[in-house]
């Protein structure tokens, strides 16, 4: 579908610079998606560097407030599963075999954990989160004056209870979101 012609409209030209810009950043993503441990510690970064920028700034409370918000609903459908066991409005199709579920009883089929976000799109999402949270930083019009303790504290109490509630389901449910502590079984049993 490539063609050698060159595009003769302003347009044509921009859309083919864009397609160009997008092959190369798509590319950086599939050389960067088999190091997990850099691209966390990147975001991690640039994380604190937006934090340290706030703390300077003595601004932008509601930026940081947005962008916790943000980051606290994808580490929730990070540590959801796929497909909810408790959705009852799902409960016929399970029944009929035509959506996956996790085994509830000790004698039901094992289904692995798929997760409703996968930890390469929570890792992109939060880091273009950061990005775009560190450029609004430098614009005043995102500098609302607000109270900031009570911003924090609300979110300490959002994420206190949106934990408990997710831990509570992941006990009735019996899940666990990370594989760290599970039996791991080699191929060559010897």
């Amino acid at each position: 579908m490539d063609s050698t012609e060159e595009p003769t409209t302003p347009f044509g030209t921009f859309t083919a610079q864009s397609n160009k810009l997008q092959r190369k950043y798509q590319a950086v993503l599939d050389q960067s998606t088999p190091h997990l441990l850099y691209r966390w510690v990147g975001t991690g970064v640039a994380l604190l560097l937006f934090f340290v920028r706030v703390f300077m700034a003595q601004g932008w409370y509601i930026v940081a407030y947005a962008l916790g918000i943000y980051l606290l609903n994808l580490f929730l459908a990070f540590l959801q599963p796929k497909f909810d066991p408790s959705n009852d409005a799902l409960d016929n199709d399970m029944e009929d075999g035509s959506i996956g579920s996790l085994p509830t009883r000790q004698d039901e089929e094992f289904r692995p954990f798929i997760r409703r976000l996968p930890e390469f799109k929570f890792w992109h999402s939060a880091t273009r989160a950061v990005a775009i949270s560190f450029v609004c930083s430098w614009f005043e019009i995102f500098n609302v004056p607000v109270f900031w303790p009570v911003l924090v504290m609300y979110w300490f109490m959002l994420f206190i209870l949106t934990m408990r509630k997710q831990i509570q389901h992941m006990i009735k449910y019996r899940y666990v979101p990370f594989s760290l502590g599970k039996t791991r079984y080699n191929k060559n049993s010897s």
